[in-house]
């Protein structure tokens, strides 16, 4: 048997009890099984889905050629490095006719971006907007907005989406579709997903709100594929810091899902005041708002301005650092202390093989790499840093939605039968 790195990605979460009941479910169950292996472990011959399955190899043949004719996988040649003879036939992920769409509601944009079943980018709109000051209402016409144009870009290219899943910064109940609390964007008891259905008043595919750190840590696993990872923290870098934790290879949610608030850890000997309204949270330390205020000059230095693109102030900071510029070097110096403190105690309670720094950090967050690492080794209990290792996210200021375009596709992989 092959060994695959989970039956299902962490997101899946089928519903109710899996034991096929009849004939129809088993197929429809075998259907799931067939596609997932062929997403988690790549292309394989019918011989090869055979033996990671378990099941006959006539079976395996007509389970092919109904996800063949369904669109979701096709069928082609590959000839193996150093093979003799004749190509053999493989299997792959296909599904270019429909997509999963995922929407992030940041502090200062709203992201729209659409994946196809093979992970293929195919359309993709960030509008800028001060999501505290603009207030919920404007928020959610200006990403209803999006949303519209995105369904008219892709219906335009005869690609159908099966799902949409919003990611928000702040405390989800997902069952309802309301934001609890955010504090980032002031944000209290909002019921995103029935706003958003009543302005888009048309049928629309399953929608779902989440948390947008566990919407990048589901990316993040993503990226990680054939790799030896399974267990990671991914943390975002953004006004607020949260964190999305996958532990052996599944995403932890926490008896009532609202695991990952660490943003909001009382680690601030200043006792900064806080959005959330308390006082010392690492968020004070670490977060967008402390390394533009430690670099910035004053209110008139243009990296405040959220007129700006983000990337643009992010890269002027580079840009000083790299110029030696002390002011901004000193903010570096602080942030990654401060931010090694924090991973610290995560790698101390969590053990996770990888740290995955996302947001504003994968702009600048390599000048403070060398640090955070210091700092774990000094810290952290175990030895080598508990065998800790930090990166730096490459999917950017762009991972929560494309882990809600992934949730959004799970649907597929759980019932392909339904598309």
């Amino acid at each position: 048997m092959t060994d695959l790195r989970a039956a299902t990605l962490p997101y899946a979460a089928p519903a109710g009890s899996s034991r096929p009941r009849d004939r129809s479910s088993i197929r429809r169950t075998n259907l799931g099984v067939v596609l997932r292996i062929l997403r988690d472990a790549g292309p394989r011959s019918r011989a090869q889905i055979a033996t990671d399955t378990g099941l006959p190899k006539p079976t395996v043949t007509t389970l092919v050629a109904e996800l063949v004719a369904n669109g979701l996988i096709s069928e082609g040649s590959a000839q193996r490095e150093g093979a003799v003879g004749r190509p053999g036939t493989l299997v792959r992920i296909d599904g270019r006719g429909l997509c999963g769409i995922g929407v992030e509601i940041s502090t200062s944009y709203v992201h729209v971006l659409a994946l196809t079943l093979g992970g293929d980018s195919v359309y993709e709109h960030r509008v800028a907007v001060a999501v505290a000051e603009a207030g919920t209402e404007e928020v959610l016409d200006l990403t209803a907005q999006a949303i519209r144009a995105c369904f008219t870009a892709l219906g335009r290219d005869g690609i159908r989406p099966v799902g949409l899943t919003l990611a928000v910064p702040g405390v989800i109940d997902t069952a309802a579709g309301t934001v609890e609390y955010a504090s980032a964007i002031g944000w209290r008891k909002v019921a995103v997903a029935e706003g958003l259905r009543r302005r888009l008043g048309q049928p629309l595919p399953h929608l779902t709100v989440d948390n947008d750190a566990k919407l990048g840590a589901l990316a993040e696993y993503v990226q990680t594929e054939g790799s030896d990872v399974h267990d990671m923290v991914c943390i975002t870098g953004e006004r607020g810091i949260g964190a999305g934790i996958i532990s052996d290879g599944r995403l932890l949610r926490g008896s009532t899902g609202f695991a990952g608030e660490v943003g909001h850890m009382p680690l601030d000997p200043r006792r900064t005041p806080c959005a959330c309204g308390r006082r010392g949270c690492w968020e004070t330390m670490v977060g967008l708002d402390a390394i533009l205020r430690l670099a910035g000059t004053g209110d008139g230095d243009w990296i405040h301005d959220p007129a700006v693109e983000l990337e643009s102030r992010l890269g002027e900071v580079r840009r000083r650092a790299d110029e030696g510029d002390v002011r901004t070097r000193e903010a570096l110096a602080r942030v990654a202390e401060d931010l090694g403190l924090g991973l610290a105690l995560l790698a101390d309670v969590l053990n996770p093989r990888v740290v995955v720094l996302g947001g504003y950090f994968t702009h600048i967050g390599h000048l403070m790499l060398d640090r955070i690492h210091e700092v774990l080794r000094e810290r952290v209990m175990a030895p080598d840093a508990g065998g800790c290792e930090v990166r730096l996210s490459a999917l950017g200021f762009a991972a929560a939605a494309r882990g809600g375009a992934h949730l959004a596709l799970d649907a597929v992989y759980q019932d392909p039968g339904a598309v």
